[in-house]
């Protein structure tokens, strides 16, 4: 997913993604969600989240 979607996402949440790396703003958006922060964190493969929208571009 492009940045500028992440973005989107996120100030639809409500969250202020200025100045943060899209991991750190895909983090943010999964701790609103109320799941795992786990995004590229090398955990995918255990993270147990398999309908998570970033598992695709996870490591």
């Amino acid at each position: 997913m492009k940045l500028d979607d992440v973005k989107k996402i996120a100030k639809d949440r409500g969250i202020l993604g200025k100045n943060m790396k899209k991991a750190e703003i895909i983090r943010a958006i999964q701790r609103d969600e109320g799941n795992c922060d786990c995004y590229n964190t090398n955990t995918s493969d255990t993270c147990g989240q398999f309908s998570c929208l970033w598992r695709d571009d996870c490591r």
